[in-house]
C-alpha cells in the first residue's frame, strides 16, 4: 500500500503509527478492566471481598503474562468450551428477563436510537460513549483472523455470539426497566443467588480469554511493527510448532504486565477504569477504516465513489463514538492517550533515526566504480 501511495506516505505511515499506538495502549486497559468487572461480582456474594478485587485482579495478571512464554497449545482446548459456556449462560440469563418489560424490545428499532440522539442534545453523547463498551473487542479481531480465518468467525458470530449478547442486554434493559435499583450491578443481577458463584468464575475464566486474544494481538502487532522497520530489533519466541501465528515478545509482555498493574492500583475498580476506556479503541478503528480506504483506492482500484459507498457509512458511526468518548478525557479518558504518545514517540524515534543512518552511511559509502 505504501508503495502505491506516492506523496501520501507520509500521512499513511503517521496513520498506522497511531494506530498501531492505541491498539497496544487498548491491550493494557483491555485485561485490566475485563478481569476486575468480573470479580468485581463476588461483592454481591460477599461485599468484604471489594477491597481484596484490586489484589486478586492482579494475581490473576501476573499468572495470566507469567505464562505466556509456555505457549497457549496446552490450555486453548478449553478456550472453545469455555467460551462457548459463557455464551449461552448469557443467552439463558438475558432470556429469563426480557418478560420483565416487553418494552425493551422496542430497543431493536434502529429508529428509536436515531430519535434519541436528536433529541437529547450533549447527554446523548455520554450515552453513546457509555454504549460504545458493548462494541469493545471488536478492534482486535484481526489477530483472531490470523488463527481462525474469516469463515469460522462469521459463522460463531451469527450462530452464537450475536445472539447471545443480543437477548443478554435486552434482559439486563427489561430487568432496569422494572427494577430500577438493579441498576447498580444489572448482568450479575439477572442470575439467581444459587448461581452467582458459578456465573462470576465463569465470568473471570472467560475475561482471561479475552485478555489472552488481546496479548496475542499485541505480539503479533509488534512483531509486524519490527518486520516493518517501525520498532528495534526484538527477540520473538514461537510457542507453537505448527502454527506461525503463536509467538511469545518478552519485551512487549513485560511492557502490557507494568501497563496492567499500574492501571489496576491506579484506578482501583471497573467503573473508573471504564471511563478511560473507548478512546483508544474508537480511534484504533477511525484509522482503520481510513487506511482500509486507501488500500481500496490504490491497490484494489475501487472508484472514489464505490469506496465512499462501502465505507461512509460506518466512518460516520465510528467518528461520532469517537467524539462521544473524548467526552471522557477529563475523568481518565487521557490514559490511553498518553500512553499512545509514548508508544508512538518511541515507534516514531526509532524510525526516523533509522532513516537517518540509512542516509549517512549511503553518504559515507564508497561508489564500487571508484
Amino acid at each position: 500500500l505504501m508503495k502505491k501511495m506516492g506523496r501520501n506516505v507520509p500521512v499513511l505511515f503517521f496513520a498506522g503509527l497511531i494506530g498501531a499506538a492505541l491498539f497496544i495502549g487498548d491491550a493494557m486497559i483491555t485485561p485490566a478492566l475485563s478481569v476486575m468487572s468480573a470479580l468485581e461480582g463476588l461483592k454481591l456474594v460477599t461485599p468484604a471481598f471489594a477491597e481484596y478485587v484490586p489484589l486478586a485482579s492482579a494475581a490473576i495478571m501476573i499468572v495470566l503474562f507469567a505464562v505466556q512464554s509456555k505457549g497457549t497449545a496446552a490450555v486453548s482446548i478449553f478456550f472453545g468450551p469455555i467460551t462457548v459456556l459463557w455464551f449461552l449462560a448469557m443467552a439463558a440469563g438475558g432470556l429469563i428477563h426480557i418478560g420483565d418489560d416487553w418494552r425493551i424490545l422496542e430497543a431493536l428499532n434502529p429508529i428509536n436510537a436515531f430519535l434519541f440522539l436528536t433529541h437529547a442534545g450533549s447527554v446523548g453523547l455520554i450515552v453513546l460513549g457509555a454504549v460504545f463498551l458493548t462494541v469493545t473487542g471488536a478492534e482486535a479481531l484481526y489477530a483472531d483472523l490470523g488463527h481462525f480465518g474469516r469463515r469460522p468467525i462469521q459463522m460463531a458470530w451469527f450462530v452464537l455470539v450475536f445472539p447471545a449478547l443480543l437477548l443478554n442486554y435486552l434482559g439486563q434493559g427489561a430487568l432496569v426497566l422494572a427494577h430500577p435499583e438493579a441498576a447498580t450491578n444489572p448482568f450479575f443481577l439477572m442470575y439467581p443467588d444459587w448461581a452467582l458463584l458459578p456465573v462470576v468464575i465463569l465470568a473471570t475464566m472467560a475475561t482471561i480469554i479475552a485478555s489472552q486474544a488481546v496479548i496475542t494481538g499485541a505480539f503479533s502487532l509488534a512483531r509486524s511493527a519490527v518486520h516493518l522497520g517501525f520498532l528495534p530489533r526484538l527477540r520473538i519466541k514461537f510457542t507453537s510448532e505448527t502454527n506461525t501465528g503463536q509467538i511469545y515478545v518478552p519485551a512487549v509482555n513485560l511492557l502490557l504486565l507494568v501497563g496492567v498493574l499500574m492501571l489496576i492500583f491506579s484506578f482501583g475498580d471497573s467503573e473508573s477504569l471504564a471511563t478511560a476506556y473507548g478512546i483508544s479503541v474508537t480511534g484504533t478503528m477511525v484509522i482503520s477504516t481510513m487506511l482500509v480506504f486507501q488500500f481500496l483506492r490504490a491497490v484494489w482500484g475501487y472508484s472514489l465513489v464505490l469506496a465512499a459507498v462501502l465505507l461512509l457509512p460506518l466512518f460516520i458511526i465510528e467518528v461520532l463514538f469517537l467524539a462521544a468518548n473524548l467526552l471522557k478525557i477529563h475523568d481518565g479518558g487521557w490514559v490511553p492517550v498518553a500512553l499512545a504518545l509514548a508508544i508512538m514517540v518511541m515507534m516514531w524515534t526509532w524510525t526516523r533515526g533509522q532513516a537517518y543512518l540509512k542516509r549517512l552511511r549511503a553518504n559515507n559509502e564508497i561508489p564500487l566504480d571508484s
